[in-house]
């Protein structure tokens, strides 16, 4: 198993930015990690369902830090038309 690289992340995770990338990076984490990671953030019954432990070590870190991207995504609402962020 590879450690995460920097392309690794920018691929796998929208809209983070070079802290969160680097958060990334520093746990020393896998890519089938941040999969791992990525799968109970976007739905976690099917593996709790799978009788899988909750998430422990890196990838917990990992859903701690992408679930943190997620929080700040929320609270900046939709982009307003015609914004910088709106367009791409």
């Amino acid at each position: 198993m590879t450690r995460l690289s920097r392309d690794d992340v920018v691929k796998a995770v929208d809209r983070a930015d070079e802290v969160t990338i680097a958060q990334i990076i520093g746990t020393g984490a896998t890519v089938e990690e941040l999969a791992e990671a990525q799968a109970w953030l976007a739905n976690d019954e099917p593996l709790i369902n799978d009788l899988r432990p909750l998430a422990q070590g890196r990838v917990r870190e990992l859903v701690d830090i992408l679930s943190e991207l997620e929080e700040e995504d929320d609270e900046a609402g939709p982009a307003e038309p015609g914004s910088a962020s709106a367009v791409g």
